[in-house]
């Protein structure tokens, strides 16, 4: 990954910025870090006088459908309108590009994919937490434990909120020294202070946040502190640039960390143990694991992805297609279909049956394909770019119908609830950062004749 960094991060809970207009730099006009002063305070971020005032700015169903923006963006008092200001940001966004290869016959490769479609109805979007991004090409900052549980950072503080309650609260903040409450034999925890988290992920009560200076954080939801804490590399350039919570074939919990380091290491979930690591020959930013957990997919600073043997770090498959580094990755829960996203602007479909070539070429909007999330049922596959655009496919059309969100800020996560019927989009932005919800729609023929 590119060593262009957020040194910085934001802190801008403390006021609300009421713009009367918009400059080029409200939403960023390139893939690009953002950075403000990190050390304005080190305390938790929310106080109960913000929250009320906050709390007046979010967005709900009913006022979207009466011409309130979703984002709470006073369109009317700007002296530009939504579609123009969205046709300047077509025009001027700049994608980053770590290789300079030709793209002239990618658009050929592209399906043509109906657009229009709305599977997701947006239901609410909140400002009393707001998503913050550290380095710009790492966007796995957000996960859904259900349809009313959301875990996003924050800043120094990973945020849980409530859908259900309307509620937010600080589960850990890493700007405080984190000494480990627990005591593993083998494990190598130590303590750790101001942490930049670069990634997260949380599966059955367990959370694991990767960090800027290579640190692994694991901390149980129901228990105070943090469990294991570590630097897992100390290399210069030692970013962890994803975490991956999942099950062996005999049932046990591990995780699974990817780094700039060019390794890839596997943790004992309960243990803390590296239980093993593998060497690639670049750096690694995604890590996902299939289904039957077989197969794992390795994806980093090369146009080539990977398949290796989950068990022993072998690699049994090269898929070519892409032309620049990929960040991000997901598996149809079928097991046969993976999907990873890329810095040209694409996401490729891949027949592990048969990968001399991906079976679908998605292309996004302007911007990499930095996240992408299949709902536990098979579906729908929802892809994001840096900023603005969230794709979701319809698998069952074989992914030849989507419904495009079309926001304003940059996009730090997405995650589908596990039961399908939610799906959460973090916006990182200075003025408008927030976290959106959409839930599914549901077509109930039998109503027809009944009405």
């Amino acid at each position: 990954m590119a060593l262009s960094q957020n040194q910085e991060l934001e802190y801008m809970v403390d006021e609300y910025y009421d713009t009367t207009d918009f400059d080029d730099s409200t939403f960023g006009d390139d893939e690009s870090p953002r950075s403000t002063d990190p050390d304005v305070s080190a305390d938790s971020d929310f106080e109960d006088d913000f929250e009320v005032r906050k709390s007046k700015l979010d967005t709900s169903a009913i006022e979207a459908r009466n011409g309130k923006d979703i984002q709470g963006i006073p369109w009317e008092r700007l002296n530009f309108t939504r579609n123009k200001y969205r046709e300047t940001r077509l025009k001027q966004y700049k994608n980053y590009e770590s290789l300079s290869r030709s793209r002239e016959d990618l658009e050929k490769e592209c399906k043509e994919v109906g657009k229009g479609h709305s599977f997701y109805d947006f239901q609410f979007n909140t400002r009393l937490v707001k998503s913050t991004i550290v380095h710009f090409q790492l966007r796995n900052l957000l996960w859904s434990t259900s349809k009313h549980d959301v875990y996003l950072m924050q800043n120094y503080s990973v945020m849980h909120w409530s859908s259900l309650l309307r509620k937010v609260e600080e589960v850990l903040n890493v700007a405080r020294p984190l000494t480990p409450t627990m005591k593993y034999p083998g494990s190598a925890s130590q303590t750790l202070s101001r942490v930049q988290i670069s990634t997260m992920a949380v599966r059955d009560g367990l959370m694991a946040a990767g960090g800027f200076q290579g640190e692994l954080i694991c901390k149980y939801l129901n228990q105070p502190g943090v469990a294991f804490a570590t630097k897992i590399s100390n290399g210069e350039n030692a970013i962890t640039n994803a975490v991956d919570i999942s099950y062996s074939p005999t049932g046990s919990m591990r995780i699974i960390t990817a780094n700039n380091d060019q390794q890839v290491r596997i943790f004992d979930a309960k243990s803390f143990v590296c239980t093993n690591h593998y060497a690639f020959p670049w750096s690694v930013n995604n890590t996902s694991v299939s289904p039957d957990d077989k197969l794992l997919a390795v994806l980093g600073d090369s146009p080539e992805c990977l398949l290796a043997d989950a068990q022993s770090g072998k690699v049994v498959s090269n898929l070519k297609g892409h032309l620049d580094y990929s960040f991000s990755s997901a598996w149809h829960p079928d097991g046969r279909i993976l999907a990873t996203g890329n810095q040209d602007t694409t996401c490729r479909l891949w027949d592990i049956r048969n990968t001399s070539q991906s079976i679908a070429v998605l292309k996004g909007r302007m911007g990499a394909i930095r996240a992408i999330k299949f709902t536990s049922d098979g579906r729908f596959m929802a892809m994001a770019e840096p900023a603005d655009f969230v794709h979701i496919f319809d698998t069952q059309s074989d992914y030849g119908t989507c419904q495009e969100i079309d926001l304003f800020g940059e996009i730090a996560g997405i995650s589908f609830s596990p039961d399908t019927e939610a799906l959460f989009i973090g916006v990182a932005d200075r003025t408008y950062g927030s976290l959106l919800e959409f839930n599914r729609k549901h077509y109930h023929h039998y109503l027809d004749y009944v009405l």
